[in-house]
């Protein structure tokens, strides 16, 4: 499972073998979430409220990266690193 990203203790990753929706994995001090890419919303888990607002403010802006490595990770290649929140 490819780490795409860290920040502020938030760890976002992605399988290569994963079921629709396009979605990513992100984890915070032992909390665990599945984020649907096109929705912007929680599948799966839960986070802190702060933790939670930056992950989903992050998902928005770099939409189109996610998408992107879905795609890739569709396809077997190597997924890109997006930039973290600063």
């Amino acid at each position: 499972m490819p780490e795409i990203s860290m920040f502020y203790g938030i760890r976002v990753t992605m399988y290569y073998d994963d079921h629709n929706p396009p979605h990513f994995h992100a984890e915070y001090n032992g909390n665990k979430i599945i984020v649907d890419i096109i929705k912007g919303k929680v599948i799966k888990g839960g986070f802190p409220s702060r933790q939670l607002k930056l992950i989903l403010a992050w998902a928005i802006i770099h939409q189109d990266e996610l998408m992107q490595n879905w795609e890739l990770a569709k396809d077997g290649k190597l997924l890109n690193r997006i930039n973290p929140l600063i």
